[in-house]
């Protein structure tokens, strides 16, 4: 497998007709865990940890930073975070698959300096099962 463009790793949200790609993205990361459940006991095998397999609270964090476009987009973004709304996204990501369910904003920043550009810093946080789709 060739080496992917981190421009093509995408993230998408559902504005109620479509999904619409983020905007002026300059970076983004998702990662998924999961919280093990210790069942480790008195008998355990040399006293090393056990864990319940199959089981724990599974979730995904998407982050991504990058400039101001004042695209619709953007407006969505800021909508969804000061109403509070769990909006249906996409995370993309390029020969590998696409994770599609819901997220919510759980961080939005807007920076700049007089000298620059605007900036923003988005983060979310899974809000549901996720579903993932192998490309």
């Amino acid at each position: 497998m060739a080496a992917q463009k981190g421009k093509d790793l995408l993230l998408k949200m559902h504005d109620g007709t479509a999904y619409v790609t983020v905007a002026g993205l300059r970076s983004r990361q998702i990662a998924f865990n999961t919280e093990p459940v210790d069942i480790t006991h008195a008998e355990s095998a040399g006293r090393w940890r056990e864990l319940l397999a199959g089981s724990g609270v599974k979730r995904a964090s998407v982050s991504g930073s990058g400039v101001f476009k004042d695209a619709a987009s953007d407006a969505l973004l800021r909508q969804s975070f000061f109403d509070g709304v769990i909006r249906n996204c996409q995370v993309v990501i390029p020969d590998f698959g696409t994770v599609t369910g819901p997220l919510q904003i759980t961080a939005l920043e807007i920076a700049a300096e007089h000298d620059r550009e605007v900036t923003f810093d988005i983060a979310l946080e899974s809000a549901g099962e996720l579903s993932f789709a192998a490309l």
